[in-house]
């Protein structure tokens, strides 16, 4: 049975966290005297923003709860999704990557990339389980790499850079099995997949945890807010070891205001996916691309006959994608974002007026399970 007490770091068990002048007192209306701050207002013109915004931002945490369909304390609100990326790591992980007897977390590269940045910051070990040829857990073999240090397990579902949902089915027995660990599915592309959150799976597992964020489908990358859903007692935890005023009031006024706007947000999701699918269609058209991978999220994976000089290309026309050929099972790859209409038209028309194109190789289209297996080219 799983005991988030022998996931922690023995230390963060006795913690005593900050207290700030915002945790002693949370009403609203007062003579504030308690926190040293300027009394005479702000130097902008923009706003007032000379008090400290609340530390645990609940008003946010009460309009998100019935969106998310999870209680308001098993949400916690980070600067970006890497604010809770390495609180977890250094909640749970003991450093010492060179000792016998240090932590360890367990990724699936291809993957997001700050998970090992983070453990490496914290000098913390790394395991790592690639997913198979078509992007999927390797079960056995992740199962078989965990050890009774593996503090963390990272699930990116959908899943950067391939795009694709991992199945749910590998999943489940992950956190079946991983009783001495946290196993995080990281969603920040959920918006855009036709498939329920594991949000909805919380209560059942005390060992997992979600990260979601504003960033993709709310429109709100340069806010720099992060989701992480949990536990109500290890989002206790993480409020413990955060920085006390992790998310400033313009971020939390902003977010606010956008939460009110889900069917904005909704509809922007649907036009992002109709043009994600004009885009797959047209870029199997080219001669210059092997294969589009199929997507869940609001980008696709294509590899190129020549992925360095159509980089190349793409940078001197200044139509910017993110070169992926470099990473495990994605040579030859480009990953490209779903933009406007006119900015999708723009690239197409940057990629047909290459010179001297290769041919492309003509693969099969394949059916049933074979369609999704990353030599074919599949539909989106």
């Amino acid at each position: 049975m799983f005991s988030l007490n022998s996931v922690l770091r023995p230390h963060i068990l006795t913690l005593m966290p900050y207290s700030s002048a915002r945790d002693e007192y949370t009403g609203k209306e007062g003579t504030f005297l308690d926190a040293n701050e300027n009394p005479l207002g702000s130097t902008t013109t923009q706003g007032d923003y000379n008090r400290y915004p609340d530390p645990h931002q609940w008003a946010i945490k009460q309009r998100l709860s019935p969106i998310k369909g999870v209680r308001p304390g098993q949400i916690f609100l980070g600067n970006g999704s890497d604010e809770p990326i390495d609180l977890l790591v250094r909640a749970t992980c003991v450093p010492g990557a060179d000792s016998q007897a240090s932590d360890s977390i367990l990724i699936m590269p291809p993957t997001y990339g700050m998970y090992e940045v983070s453990a490496a910051i914290n000098d913390v070990d790394i395991i790592k389980v690639p997913l198979t040829p078509d992007f999927q857990v390797d079960t056995d073999a992740v199962l078989a790499a965990m050890t009774a240090n593996t503090k963390i397990i990272w699930l990116c579902s959908p899943n950067n850079p391939s795009g694709n949902l991992l199945q749910a089915e590998a999943i489940r027995t992950i956190l079946d099995a991983a009783q001495q660990s946290l196993v995080i599915v990281d969603e920040a592309y959920i918006d855009f997949a036709d498939t329920p959150s594991w949000t909805s799976e919380l209560d059942k597992y005390p060992n997992l945890v979600v990260l979601q964020t504003f960033s993709k489908a709310w429109g709100l990358a340069a806010l720099r807010l992060g989701m992480c859903f949990a536990s109500e007692e290890l989002i206790r935890v993480i409020n413990k070891i955060k920085p006390p005023y992790n998310i400033s009031a313009p971020t939390q006024t902003l977010a606010l205001e956008a939460l009110n706007h889900e069917a904005e947000k909704n509809e922007m999701v649907r036009q992002i996916l109709a043009e994600r699918q004009n885009l797959a269609e047209n870029l199997r058209s080219l001669p210059s691309v092997k294969v589009v991978h199929p997507s869940d999220a609001n980008f696709l994976l294509v590899q190129f006959v020549d992925a360095a000089a159509t980089f190349e290309y793409l940078i001197e026309q200044q139509v910017i994608v993110r070169d992926r050929s470099k990473v495990k099972l994605c040579d030859g790859c480009l990953r490209i974002s779903v933009g406007t209409p006119d900015e999708n038209e723009r690239l197409l028309a940057v990629l047909r007026q290459m010179k001297d194109a290769p041919s492309s190789i003509n693969l099969p289209l394949g059916t049933g399970d074979e369609a999704t297996r990353p030599e074919l080219v599949s539909t989106t």
